[in-house]
């Protein structure tokens, strides 16, 4: 049982499978369990809702070490508490690698923050890291292991629940976790609300590498989060300024010029 103080219960599920979301030679079993929860939670807050709960599903093969699965556990543990919620429970099942399928729950105490609130004038801000995971991934896919800060990023994300759980405040019109790229998370907001955003690229805060815009654009799993704001609202220094929202087709724009494809998507042909 789940106490939900407003009668209402926001809900989102995901589901992490080994080789494709993690690799188990690139991150211990306890960043595992914080990635799986954080990405599960970051949904919630987005939606202006205070996470309560985590269900669990997990497959693992038999000869998995019990030591592993507690490590894995304990990370899910230790990421709830960063916003009070729990694992309430779950199911576990023999499988050929290792999936997890978590399922999060959350309380409103107010209206929820939907993608569909965008409107003309609104600014577009973010608050979190981008590009760090995108880069962190093509660092260990190269070999490496350094810069530690940007390996660190794809194998545990930090979001920053509290700048998130305020924007209700500040009166954010809608709001999303940034999980499979800034421009393509962006598009969620553009299309639901039906209005084009404008993004300045010189104003996204980006990852120290080369390649940066790229990657902040494009990159994901750093669960940042993006939001729009009426434009008469100052922000605190957490949340950053990016673009503005305006009247015209539902469609983000960096720079003037339409992205090309870029962001997560598991049935996207690769790009040759």
């Amino acid at each position: 049982m789940v106490r939900a103080p407003g009668g209402r219960v926001v809900a989102t599920t995901d589901l992490l499978v080994e080789g494709r979301h993690f690799r188990r030679d690139w991150s211990p079993p306890y960043d595992i369990g914080r990635k799986a929860a954080a990405q599960n939670l970051a949904d919630v807050v987005a939606m202006g809702a205070r996470p309560t709960a985590l269900l669990l599903g997990f497959g693992a093969p038999p000869d998995t070490e019990i030591g592993w699965v507690d490590a894995l556990c304990d990370g899910l543990r230790d990421e709830c508490a960063q916003v009070g919620a729990s694992v309430a429970g779950g199911d576990i099942v023999r499988a050929e690698t290792v999936v997890l399928g978590v399922t999060a729950l959350g309380a409103l105490d107010g209206p929820a923050i939907t993608r569909s609130g965008a409107r003309p004038g609104d600014v577009v801000a973010v608050t979190g890291r981008l590009g760090y995971a995108a880069a962190g991934v093509e660092l260990l896919s190269a070999g490496r292991r350094e810069p530690a800060d940007l390996i660190d990023a794809h194998r545990r994300p930090r979001p920053p629940y509290a700048a998130a759980l305020g924007a209700r405040d500040l009166g954010a019109t809608a709001m999303l976790d940034v999980s499979d790229g800034l421009v393509q998370d962006l598009g969620h907001i553009a299309e639901a609300a039906g209005v084009r955003i404008e993004i300045d690229g010189a104003a996204v805060p980006l990852p120290p590498v080369p390649d940066g815009l790229r990657l902040a654009l494009t990159g994901g799993d750093d669960h940042a989060f993006a939001a729009t704001f009426p434009n008469r609202m100052p922000l605190p220094a957490e949340w950053r300024t990016i673009g503005r929202v305006v009247e015209g087709p539902a469609e983000v724009v960096v720079d003037g010029r339409t992205h090309g494809a870029g962001g997560w998507d598991h049935f996207r042909p690769p790009q040759r």
